[in-house]
């Protein structure tokens, strides 16, 4: 695997927000999205033995699988891999994709081009949508389109160099868009409050 970084963290977004994870960031991208926060050409080669080592030092046991686009990577021999030693494993995915089977939760953050691929990718829906919100990104599409969830989440771009502060016109358009669709909910991404390289 093509890995971009390994970090032990809280969860900053959705509905497991706060929870201790361990971030497993690989490289590639098949999008290229103005708002991403992470540079994903780049990265370092490593086994699954390598990979459980690293992520041994920690004592939380949920790996989330995120990117660029971890469906790029990721299998199913490799979930299956660290279910075995006993991880709950998320992906956080673009939609593009359909994920490998095994994993037991999965947050969609789809993108434009994701849209008609939804109901191919996730025929038995996902735990939670996350749709970026900002002054040149579309409003999301009615639930009723999206195939089921847990949760529908509306989240607001961040900006500035370091994607670190927030846009308020995004979290405006956010507030806005919920008032008139209660189904949604906000989702404020917190920043890393732990981050153990």
């Amino acid at each position: 695997m093509l890995v971009n970084e390994i970090f032990y963290s809280l969860q900053g977004e959705g509905l497991n927000m706060g929870r201790a994870s361990i971030f497993i960031r690989l490289s590639k991208c098949n999008l290229s999205c103005s708002f991403c926060d992470t540079e994903f050409e780049s990265g370092v080669e490593m086994t699954l033995e390598e990979v459980r080592d690293r992520i041994a030092q920690w004592p939380g046991r949920r790996i989330i699988w995120t990117g660029g686009e971890p469906t790029l990577q990721l299998t199913e021999e490799i979930v299956d891999y660290f279910k075995a030693l006993g991880y709950h494993q998320s992906i956080e995915t673009n939609g593009t994709r359909r994920p490998p089977r095994g994993l037991d939760y999965i947050t969609c953050s789809p993108k434009k081009e994701a849209m008609r691929l939804l109901s191919r990718n996730f025929p038995d829906g996902v735990n939670e949508f996350r749709f970026p919100i900002g002054k040149d990104i579309d409003l999301p599409p009615n639930i009723s389109d999206l195939p089921p969830a847990e949760a529908y989440l509306l989240s607001p771009i961040f900006v500035g160099e370091t994607q670190g502060d927030v846009d308020s016109s995004a979290v405006e358009l956010c507030v806005d868009y919920i008032l008139k669709h209660p189904e949604w909910r906000l989702s404020i991404q917190m920043h890393k409050l732990i981050h153990i390289p």
